[in-house]
């Protein structure tokens, strides 16, 4: 008998948006219901792809564009293949906090590389693989500074407040347009946007 592969499930969002939190909880409540889960992130996931995150993310750091994209795409490539492929094979429910979407927006769009280059790299990345559900929280730019005050900020979340408009807007046109996605407002409580998120998975 064929083992059905397991549900990958990707939570998207700009970056304070909760998608740590919201994932956390997701996880939570799905092996209290009885499953295996795999919480995983990108960058990030495997030793080598944490080795790639803590390069993306020094906020001493400055990237190239096509060189960032470059690094994510070598990140998200041995994710794939180390950790997601396999616990789906297995059957297991995997919970990724951002996936291909963060850089079709991130690179694609704000950095203005376009969506057939990153599109391109995401296939060649993943195989082809896509998220049966991917969850995008969207959260106005104006609350970030509100948001987890007390650490330092990385590369990334340096960037000019335009950049992040960019990056929302990017979130909120590819959310609107892409199969299997769905938009949720982040600036919700958080026991109500899990209760939504659970709803979603649970259909």
């Amino acid at each position: 008998m064929t083992r059905r592969r397991g549900l990958f499930v990707v939570l998207e969002g700009p970056d304070k948006s909760g998608k740590s939190t919201q994932a956390r909880l997701l996880a939570e409540a799905l092996r209290a219901r009885g499953l295996t889960v795999l919480h995983t992130r990108e960058p990030g996931g495997t030793s080598v792809a944490e080795g790639v995150r803590a390069v993306l993310l020094n906020p001493q750091l400055t990237i190239d564009p096509v060189a960032e994209l470059f690094l994510y795409e070598a990140s998200r490539a041995q994710h794939v293949a180390e950790k997601i492929r396999p616990a789906l094979a297995r059957g297991e429910t995997v919970l990724c906090e951002r996936f291909t979407m963060s850089s079709e927006v991130y690179q694609g769009l704000a950095r203005g590389l376009g969506l057939k280059i990153t599109r391109a790299l995401n296939q060649a990345a993943t195989g082809g693989l896509k998220p049966d559900l991917t969850i995008v929280l969207d959260m106005p730019v104006e609350q970030f500074d509100s948001r987890d005050r007390h650490r330092e900020l990385d590369r990334l979340e340096r960037e000019h407040v335009s950049f992040r408009v960019a990056v929302r807007k990017g979130y909120r046109k590819l959310a609107k347009s892409s199969p299997r996605t769905v938009l949720l407002d982040a600036t919700k409580p958080a026991a109500d946007l899990h209760r939504l998120i659970l709803a979603r998975v649970a259909r």
